[in-house]
């Protein structure tokens, strides 16, 4: 698959999650097979460019090419001057984020809040398309709510205003996370689209991934909880959708060693003490299975250093391995 002059590996992307999908996460699920990265989402107010946050979500050091970033609004003219400034610090793909049903982002008219107002989609697409020479994708939901599913204008409109890909997740806005992700909602936009199409939503196996894939005719697939603890998922994925051979889970050892270059990606962005705070969700995911997970959890829940945490994980997998 291609996005403007960008040949990606796969066609398994990995999903933006506030909180999740910073560089550490991105560079394991690159390594593993993922085809394209989406960052956390960044606000497009400028006065909030200088926070620490902000500066913690643009950091791109190391990752490999090319680099998605998704900024979050709702006015047009600050959207493209958002994305003007990301381009020139890096971004080579803008994802304008038109999902995100948080209430903190839609009580600003912004996410999937956008999805009620049709005009103002088409003015925030056009004005970022004609605001930066990078190709830019946009990520939806199926709708405000069951009752108004208008993904497919949306996704028209979108594609008039000029943008390369459209992601779906197959939820509305009313929905959230609950209840389970609809796919004939994704088929009928792609049946009438002619940018690529990613269909999104509970996807959790290689099988998963082959049945969305046909029952949509999507382009590709995007995997977002489902890879917490998981980034081995999307080599997986890609080997199963290449070969139709199902991969074994990695063993102990090598689980080990990737939540260790996870946490050490960690310490290095954030410093030890939030990188020790932000790297309990990712070890409580990797061995929320294994035996003895839950001892572990708790155990470096209670820590606040990060050569402890990380000694502890160690000794953990050592113990497991062996």
């Amino acid at each position: 698959m291609k996005i403007g002059a960008h040949a990606l590996p796969s066609a398994v992307f990995v999903a933006p999650m506030a909180g999740i999908t910073d560089r550490p996460f991105r560079r394991l699920a690159r390594r593993y097979g993922a085809g394209l990265a989406v960052s956390e989402m960044v606000s497009a107010r400028p006065e909030l460019r200088a926070t620490r946050k902000s500066w913690l979500r643009l950091d791109h050091a190391g990752e490999p090419q090319p680099v998605s970033l998704q900024i979050a609004g709702a006015d047009p003219a600050m959207l493209a001057d958002a994305a003007r400034y990301n381009v020139d610090h890096g971004a080579q793909i803008i994802d304008i984020n038109m999902g995100c049903p948080a209430k903190k982002v839609c009580n600003l008219a912004a996410g999937s809040a956008l999805l009620s107002d049709e005009t103002l989609v088409a003015r925030i697409v056009e004005a970022v398309v004609a605001a930066v020479d990078v190709p830019v994708t946009v990520k939806i939901r199926t709708g405000p709510s069951p009752a108004r599913r208008n993904a497919l204008r949306i996704a028209r409109i979108v594609e008039a205003a000029g943008a390369r890909l459209l992601a779906i997740h197959g939820r509305t806005r009313a929905f959230m996370f609950e209840g389970c992700a609809e796919y004939d909602t994704s088929a009928d936009v792609k049946s009438h689209l002619r940018i690529p199409v990613i269909a999104n939503g509970d996807i959790k196996t290689p099988e998963e991934a082959r049945r969305v894939l046909e029952l949509t005719g999507a382009d590709g697939i995007m995997i977002g909880r489902a890879a917490q603890g998981r980034p081995w998922l999307f080599r997986q994925i890609t080997h199963y959708l290449a070969t139709g051979e199902l991969l074994l889970a990695p063993r102990p050892r090598e689980i080990g060693e990737v939540l260790i270059e996870h946490l050490d990606g960690l310490y290095d962005l954030y410093g030890d003490e939030q990188g020790t705070r932000v790297a309990r969700k990712h070890i409580g995911w990797t061995v929320r299975e294994l035996p003895g997970g839950g001892g572990l959890r708790a155990a470096v829940n209670g820590m606040t250093a990060a050569h402890a945490q990380r000694a502890a994980v160690n000794d953990y997998f050592e113990r497991l391995a062996a």
